[in-house]
């Protein structure tokens, strides 16, 4: 990730002429087009804007990302189906393919497979990690880093680590951009990170699954975080990434690990998950009446709950699994769910797991928390997490 005199890094944008406040009269009209899965009345938002001055990136992060967060934030409180979340998702993706067609480069050039200094800023890869699905952030970035003048290769959602390294062993990029949202994701993060690192290539890191203030980012030994797209775009304008230190490993980052919690708890996930469940059809013998779709969205919820405990243990981060639990009691309050019925599923998870001390001081500090919420008080016969 060089530069020369001659093709000095972009400059941060000028302010776009457009200004703040029609930028968010753009992104509330694009969200009553998105919100409806109208395409066409996108488009007109989008392209209308930009005939009337808006430049891209500003299009891209404070007008169709301010809109990806708002469909997030109304799936999270009910007023939003799967579905309805999803056909707004994809309506973003093509505002921003859209964007993008106007800035493709002439293909009778071709593509290099190497790029040089003298070819702009440099080459980056811009990926999500294995297993997260949640692409359009990593888009976003990609699109940004193409207008500040970066040759970037586009993986996508969800790369497999060794599939990522034999792109980056092909292309020889200055630097590897990840992008992961769900914590879930932060081991086979913390696996690409090192991989990268040990080919001598750089990683910046982003996304909501790395922290507010990218605590996890530093946990896992990545070489940059940044809070979002401008952000990493100026980050990576301002200075390159310094190469890594070789001979790095996982659990140089985390000496916890040595302990075997995290890998005996994620082997034995499965069979907690059914002990969980079992386990609560005790407690509330309402449950043995669940529709067969009923048993399997709360199998599915318990699911999520082992899994972030997982991710807590790699991490040994205590406020990693509240704050998950937290959040959870709040989307099941919007659903209509009690959100009590979280502890003895926690109640049932620190039994099978009484043997594990780092689990179960995670699982006494989520009950903790969650015991001195605001959460309302379960219904007699009441469903228990669906």
């Amino acid at each position: 990730m060089s530069t020369s005199p001659q093709h000095p890094a972009p400059a941060c944008p000028s302010p776009s002429p457009f200004g703040e406040a029609e930028l968010r009269g753009a992104a509330e009209k694009l969200w009553e087009a998105v919100s409806c899965g109208d395409e066409y009345a996108a488009y007109g938002v989008v392209l209308g804007a930009r005939s009337a001055g808006a430049d891209d990136e500003s299009l891209l992060l404070d007008v169709i990302g301010t809109v990806q967060r708002k469909v997030g934030e109304e799936w999270a409180a009910n007023r939003m189906s799967v579905a309805m979340e999803h056909a707004a998702t994809a309506v973003n993706d093509r505002m921003i393919a859209a964007l993008a067609a106007r800035h493709a480069p002439d293909p009778a050039l071709g593509r290099p497979e190497r790029v040089t200094r003298q070819d702009g800023p440099g080459r980056i890869t811009v990926a999500c990690v294995d297993g997260e699905w949640h692409a359009l952030p990593a888009r976003l970035l990609a699109e940004v880093l193409r207008l500040r003048g970066w040759h970037v290769d586009y993986l996508g959602a969800q790369v497999p680590t060794p599939h990522l390294i034999g792109h980056v062993h092909r292309t020889g990029p200055d630097a590897v951009a990840l992008s992961s949202s769900l914590a879930t994701r932060l081991p086979a993060a913390h696996a690409a990170v090192t991989a990268c690192q040990a080919v001598g290539v750089p990683v910046l890191v982003g996304g909501a699954a790395f922290g507010d203030d990218g605590r996890y980012a530093r946990l896992l030994g990545a070489d940059a975080w940044a809070p979002d797209g401008r952000a990493a775009a100026d980050l990576l304008a301002r200075s390159p990434l310094k190469p890594p230190l070789a001979g790095h490993q996982p659990v140089d980052d985390l000496p916890h690990l040595v302990d075997q919690e995290y890998t005996m708890v994620r082997r034995d996930s499965g069979r907690l998950v059914k002990a969980a469940l079992a386990g609560l059809e005790d407690r509330f013998p309402a449950m043995r009446s669940y529709t067969e779709r009923q048993r399997q969205h709360t199998a599915e919820d318990l699911g999520h709950i082992v899994d972030f405990l997982v991710a807590a243990l790699y991490m040994d981060c205590e406020q990693l699994f509240t704050r998950f639990l937290t959040w959870t009691a709040g989307i099941l309050t919007a659903r209509g769910v009690p959100a009590v019925s979280l502890t003895p599923a926690l109640d049932v998870l620190e039994t099978e797991l009484k043997e594990f001390p780092r689990a179960g001081r995670l699982i006494n500090h989520a009950r903790l928390a969650l015991n001195g919420s605001a959460v309302p008080a379960a219904r007699s016969g009441s469903g228990v997490l669906r």
